[in-house]
Formats: C-alpha cells, sequence, structure tokens
C-alpha cells in the first residue's frame, strides 16, 4: 500500500511482512469498535444473492484482503450479521481465510484466532454453514433461541438477548462480556446501522472501490449504512486518520466521534 495521509506517527509496529505491506505500524486501542467495509464508487455495499459476497464489489484486490485478514488478526472478536453469513457459507472469518500465503505472519502477532459472533434476531440459520461448524457464538432473541436449539453444532453456542431485536448497545455489552475486548465488525449494514445508531462505533476502515455498482429499485443493493436515519439531526462525524491507495483502491481509515459533534 502506498501511503497518502497518516495523522501522527506514533502507531504500534507490525512484524515483517505485515509492516511493509501496510506501509507502517498500526495502532488499535485494546477496547475498540473497529468496522471495515468496501464499497463502490457510487456508495453499494452489498449485493443480492447470488453474488460473490463482498469480492465482486473488490475486485479480490491484494491490498483489500490483506487488510481483511491484519484487522481480523488483531481482533479479539469478529461480529457478522446473519445476512453476511449466509452470503458465504464457505467462509471462515479467520485472517488466514482471505490471506493464506500470509498465515504464518498473522500467526507471529502472537494473538489467538478471533471469536466469531453472528446476529440473528430470527435464529434462521443453516447449521451446515462451514462457520457455524467450525465455532461460533450466535445471539438471537428468545424465539430465535427456541429455533436454533438443539440444532447448532456442538462447536456453536446460543445466547439470548430478550424478547425483542436487540440493538447495538445489547450486540455488544453481549460481546465484551464473553471476555472480547477489541470487536470488528464486517456487517452487513444492517448491524453496522445498529451500531452506528446506538453510537457505539469507534473507528471504521472504508475500502472505496474504483467501480461502479449501479442500482435499480428494489433491486437489494445495500448502502454501508441500511434501517437507520442519521442526518440531519444525529449525524455522525468522522475524523480521517490515514489514506492508503493500491491498484486504484482507496484505504481510509475514520475516528468516530461519540457526540455526533465534528
Amino acid at each position: 500500500m502506498r501511503v497518502l495521509f497518516e495523522a501522527g506517527s506514533a502507531s504500534e509496529p507490525l512484524p515483517p511482512p505485515l509492516q511493509e505491506l501496510y506501509g507502517g505500524g498500526l495502532d488499535l486501542p485494546p477496547d475498540l469498535l473497529y468496522a471495515n467495509f468496501v464499497t463502490s464508487l457510487d456508495g453499494v455495499a452489498a449485493l443480492p444473492p447470488p453474488s460473490q459476497g463482498t469480492a465482486a464489489i473488490s475486485g479480490r484486490n491484494a491490498a483489500d484482503r490483506f487488510l481483511m485478514g491484519v484487522l481480523r488478526a488483531l481482533a479479539d472478536a469478529v461480529v457478522v450479521g446473519a445476512g453476511t453469513l449466509r452470503a458465504e457459507p464457505r467462509h471462515l472469518w479467520t485472517p488466514a481465510a482471505v490471506s493464506r500465503d500470509l498465515a504464518q505472519a498473522f500467526a507471529s502477532l502472537g494473538r489467538p484466532q478471533p471469536r466469531l459472533v453472528v446476529v440473528s434476531a430470527s435464529g434462521e440459520l443453516d447449521p451446515d454453514i462451514r462457520a457455524l461448524q467450525a465455532g461460533a457464538l450466535v445471539l438471537t432473541t428468545d424465539e430465535g433461541a427456541s429455533r436454533l436449539a438443539g440444532r447448532l453444532p456442538a462447536a456453536s453456542q446460543i445466547r439470548s438477548l430478550g424478547p425483542q431485536p436487540p440493538d447495538g448497545s445489547a450486540i455488544l455489552e453481549a460481546v465484551r462480556s464473553e471476555g472480547h475486548r477489541r470487536v470488528l465488525t464486517e456487517g452487513g449494514p444492517r448491524l453496522l446501522g445498529a451500531l452506528v445508531q446506538a453510537g457505539r462505533l469507534d473507528q471504521l476502515f472504508l475500502t472505496l472501490s474504483p467501480v461502479l455498482a449501479g442500482r435499480r429499485a428494489g433491486d437489494g443493493r445495500l448502502g454501508l449504512l441500511e434501517g437507520v436515519e442519521l442526518l440531519p439531526a444525529a449525524g455522525r462525524w468522522a475524523r480521517l486518520l490515514s489514506a492508503r491507495e493500491h491498484g486504484g483502491h482507496l484505504f481510509l481509515r475514520y475516528s468516530l466521534s461519540r457526540s455526533g459533534e465534528e
């Protein structure tokens, strides 16, 4: 990655070759909720099935996949919504799953694999999905827990957060109560919307892919945030922390205010 802008210079070093690929160090506080998303130039962040997940938007850019891997490797837990899980039924939310050539470098960070947390209010999940077979924590409702009871693989656990679909604060507090402090979310847009609406998102890693996706009315293509209205009353302003470039892709990192003020 080519560094275009970096706010400040004090960052924790990464082991080689991660530092060389990123173009410097990466400092993530131990208590942090951060998101990693890719969007098209016209703001599309998710395509309806059948699709290739985010790969259709990112074009499988090598630097984007590297960044996904290193952000996972630094996380205690990775939180995804049920739609994201269904879109990639064979995927594992591990660092090496997106950048296998760097598996040894990720391991040199000396951190355990991040815990996968799946949010599903309905509990309508296929137990044969590979990530559930490997082991995940499913956060759901009372109704969802009843639907999943006895159906999930032994490696996965269910936790109900009550009778109503949980808001962003309830989701994050449930993850934190499991001992996971540094939490990464990879979506989808509705889950991110809930976390932003609750004022819990601290940082956003946003990859801008040099592609125009287009939209038709009702085609199911989603933007970065869905299910939440912020402006004009409650917009959340962000401060640019860094900007990088690789192959026409822009890699932007923002910190978000908690107060809604710039």
